[in-house]
């Protein structure tokens, strides 16, 4: 073998050695560069408090974004996390508040919920064979956002007891226990997505869905498992949020589900499934947490920051499509 012909293959595995590792590691080095930056150009950024604010602020959209995960790993999505955590904080609200119940059994309730639309949106896209799960779950959106301002006539409800506030209003140390509640979360996501047979399932399908039904997975099962984890992870997020502001309003989480989306594929998920680890989604959240936290620090106004993001979300999805065009050219 001439040394021309080794010369060529050798560049041509640093090539695929460099692009594999930016495909494992380009999330984690664009925080990291984003934090260099901004670190500069604000004095106050890194420092505990705001890092601890960041921290916080991230724990909403990183729990939504671990249970859009999952739909997105079926190459499926869920539109309505945003709704079920506003249905979810109010049943809460209604059990605990309204009616003076044990506020157990309206955290209860509140994951319940979130369980119960998640499930509903599994055995929509299952059993009604719908086309795509974007139809099924854009019907809960709505449906989820509708009951919620009909069941309290469009009023907030506040003063829950400190048991329910407590994961997104209470700090260990400087540590938010909101923060240590998603590393916990996450913890467990990473050994289920790996661990467990129904974890490997959950790529198979999304890799392909007929040849996993041809090896013999239950795809129906799995989807509406998937499904029904969303919605619970959306009821937990709600939790959360209620704890942060001592409040549940039938609008919360009003288009959440596009930061939990923008958090999955800037974490390195695909749309076309199959790809997507858990410490990548979490990398997306901190990003977008991070880069909204710096343009507030900036004084850059609200309306820039929503351009800001899309422009991400762009340019993530992007990088997501060369990557499939290379995977296929190879």
């Amino acid at each position: 073998m001439s040394e021309a012909v080794i010369q060529k293959e050798q560049a041509a595995e640093e090539k695929k050695s460099f692009k594999h590792f930016l495909s494992k590691f380009g999330a984690l080095i664009g925080l990291i560069i984003l934090v260099v930056v901004l670190t500069f150009m604000s004095d106050k950024f890194l420092t505990v408090n705001n890092v601890m604010n960041i921290a916080r602020q991230s724990s909403i959209n990183a729990l939504l974004a671990i249970g859009m995960l999952l739909p997105i790993l079926t190459a499926g999505i869920d539109l309505s996390v945003g709704s079920i955590l506003a249905i979810s904080i109010m049943t809460m609200g209604i059990v605990s508040v309204n009616m003076g119940m044990s506020p157990i059994l309206g955290i209860i309730v509140c994951l319940a919920v979130g369980a119960g639309f998640g499930l509903l949106n599994g055995l929509l896209l299952t059993k009604l064979r719908l086309p795509h799960p974007f139809i099924s779950t854009l019907g809960t959106m709505n449906i989820a956002r509708g009951i919620a301002l009909i069941i309290t006539a469009a009023a907030p409800i506040a003063g829950f007891p400190f048991m329910i506030q407590y994961l997104g209003r209470e700090f260990v140390g400087p540590i938010p226990v909101s923060f240590l509640l998603v590393i916990a979360v996450y913890i467990v996501f990473h050994i289920f997505l790996t661990r467990t047979q129904t974890g490997r399932h959950i790529y198979a399908i999304g890799g392909n869905k007929e040849a996993a039904h041809l090896s013999g997975i239950n795809v129906d099962r799995v989807l509406i498992i998937v499904y029904t984890i969303s919605g619970l992870m959306a009821g937990l997020a709600g939790l959360v949020m209620v704890g942060r502001v001592n409040s549940a309003f039938p609008l919360a989480g009003l288009s959440y589900e596009l930061d939990a989306i923008a958090a999955v594929i800037i974490g390195g998920a695909s749309f076309f499934g199959g790809v997507g680890t858990v410490w990548g989604t979490l990398i997306g959240a901190m990003i977008i947490a991070v880069l909204r936290n710096g343009l507030n620090l900036l004084n850059v106004s609200a309306d820039f920051q929503m351009a800001v993001i899309g422009i991400v979300i762009i340019a993530a999805v992007y990088v997501d499509v060369l990557r499939q065009r290379n995977s296929k050219k190879n």
